[in-house]
């Protein structure tokens, strides 16, 4: 697993996905996102209910009791729910001892540092997923991209076979010259919506 501190890019991915979640208008909600099995509004619950688990996790908790959806936010309060998380969620992998404690998550017991590198990829990739949706691909930082892309590449390997258990789709074969976020969709089984 990379051994770079996940923290200052799971910061940055947390600012880059605050800010888009602040763009979002009531009548984008229902529309539909490169996750197929999310509209942008399910996709917002499962960012800050997905990223309140982590903030468990990062306490000391048992991340897998947390149902990784976020239940009666209203429709205009998805940037203040997930800046509230957010908020908890950087405090709880503050220290240096929380990245070399082993802890619980989805895929296993594993350091912090490997389950921070993990969720780096989980967030970084759902803000594609909305800018996606949203139509604001271009505003993205690919250094986050690059980072996530990294880690996927070391977490799901083509030699991981992927099952129902695996929450990324089967791996294709990104576009000649694609960019970052595009290379890691297509990694974790994406595509953008207009070739979906």
């Amino acid at each position: 697993m990379n051994t770079i501190d996940p923290r200052p890019f799971y910061t940055r991915a947390t600012e880059q996905a605050a800010a888009l979640i602040k763009t979002v208008r009531p009548e984008q909600l229902d529309g539909p996102t490169p996750c197929t099995e999310f509209d942008v509004r399910a996709l917002l619950s499962h960012i800050v209910g997905g990223t309140g688990r982590i903030a468990v996790v990062g306490e000391g908790g048992d991340g897998l009791a947390i149902h990784p959806f976020a239940e009666g936010v209203t429709d205009d309060g998805w940037a203040a729910a997930y800046d509230e998380v957010r908020v908890r969620v950087l405090k709880a992998w503050e220290s240096d001892e929380r990245m070399t404690s082993p802890v619980r998550v989805p895929w296993g017991e594993v350091p912090g540092h490997a389950a921070l590198s993990g969720y780096v990829m989980e967030i970084v990739t759902h803000t594609w997923d909305l800018a996606e949706a949203l139509g604001h691909r271009e505003e993205l930082d690919p250094e986050l991209a690059e980072f996530a892309l990294a880690t996927a590449r070391q977490v799901l390997p083509d030699s991981r076979p992927r099952d129902e258990n695996t929450p990324f789709d089967t791996r294709h074969q990104a576009p000649e010259g694609a960019g970052a976020y595009e290379q890691l969709a297509a990694w974790l089984g994406r595509r953008p919506l207009d070739r979906a």
